[in-house]
């Protein structure tokens, strides 16, 4: 039975961590130890630590988050709205990094 939960468990990090956010401004952050996720809107920090260190094999040593809020825009007369997104800033420890170019 411990397997099965295991197993639960490493699917987790698959769904908290959802892909790179790769931009001018994650790329600058990168240059201090710090990589840019999408992550899940539900995921918390320690959920997010613990994701990025199983997936990655790193050490890390600070996340932060940040909560966009959807706009609503209109296209063609017709109202609708963006979704919410989260994004974490995770801080690596010194002298390990991660290549976001390669899939997991």
């Amino acid at each position: 039975m411990a397997k099965a939960e295991k197993k639960a468990v490493e699917n987790r990090h698959y769904d908290v961590v959802l892909a790179p956010h790769i931009t001018e401004k994650s790329t600058m952050a990168s240059e201090h130890n710090a990589v840019v996720f999408k992550v899940a809107g539900d995921a918390s920090k320690p959920e997010i630590k613990e994701a990025v260190e199983a997936l990655f094999g790193v050490e890390v040593t600070k996340v932060n988050t940040i909560v966009t809020k959807g706009k609503t825009k209109r296209w063609k007369g017709q109202p609708y709205r963006r979704s919410d997104e989260k994004k974490a800033i995770v801080t690596l420890k010194e002298g390990q990094t991660i290549d976001i170019t390669s899939g997991v």
